[in-house]
């Protein structure tokens, strides 16, 4: 398998699930005492965070782009980005290393195809639904992205970034999360992306029944397609 660099920490509680299912796929892939040969970056997300609250992606990028290069330098063979919103500075990252980067996005379309979807809502940060450069990319796989209405996307953003980065999970929040969901199928999405890598620790598909994409196990079972384990 080629050495696999994690680009985290934004938050830790989504890397530390990241690193948990890929070992785990590793395991299963390979048998016996096999696991994922990769390393991992973890960020300051206080650091992060101001950055995007103050609009600086031309630092964050900086930032990031400097940790993905020092991962290539300590060996890694393919980065992958372990957060949706920081894929907003994909560009400049890829371009600082000379090793594949996988962009989630992609690897979530993909899978939207595989089911037979066209039509799909979209959860995440305000920036992920909101902006641009994530729902172009998944519409430029012939996709229709469908986004929650505004109270209900400062409801998603508010319980990402006070609770769920913070490890907290609440019942009621997941309601409010399931009553959205609901809206955006009354609204024709055939399917739900789970756009931020934290929304897997609240919500999974036992508590719908549209088709959930949750974008880190998808995310991450494509990387460890590409490090070269094999499928089962």
């Amino acid at each position: 398998m080629r050495r696999i660099g994690m680009l985290g920490g934004m938050s830790w509680e989504s890397t530390a699930q990241y690193y948990r299912i890929a070992n785990e796929l590793v395991r299963e892939r390979l048998g016996g005492l096999h696991s994922a040969p990769l390393l991992i970056d973890s960020v300051d997300f206080a650091e992060i965070e101001a950055m995007q609250v103050e609009g600086d992606w031309d630092g964050a990028g900086r930032l990031l782009a400097g940790r993905a290069a020092a991962l290539e330098a300590a060996g890694a063979e393919l980065l992958v980005i372990c957060t949706n919103t920081m894929h907003k500075v994909y560009d400049r990252i890829a371009e600082a290393v000379s090793v594949p980067v996988l962009h989630l996005a992609d690897a979530t379309a993909a899978a939207v195809r595989r089911e037979g979807l066209d039509r799909v809502g979209l959860l995440g940060t305000a920036f992920t639904m909101e902006q641009e450069f994530y729902r172009d990319r998944i519409a430029g796989h012939g996709l229709e992205v469908v986004i929650p209405e505004a109270g209900e996307r400062a409801v998603v953003h508010r319980v990402i970034y006070d609770e769920l980065v913070r490890g907290i999970v609440r019942d009621d929040s997941r309601e409010a999360y399931l009553a959205i969901i609901g809206r955006l199928v009354e609204r024709g999405a055939h399917g739900v992306i789970l756009g931020c890598t934290e929304i897997e620790l609240l919500v999974g598909q036992e508590h719908v029944e549209v088709p959930l994409f949750p974008t880190t196990r998808i995310h991450v079972e494509e990387m460890v397609a590409q490090a070269g384990a094999p499928t089962l």
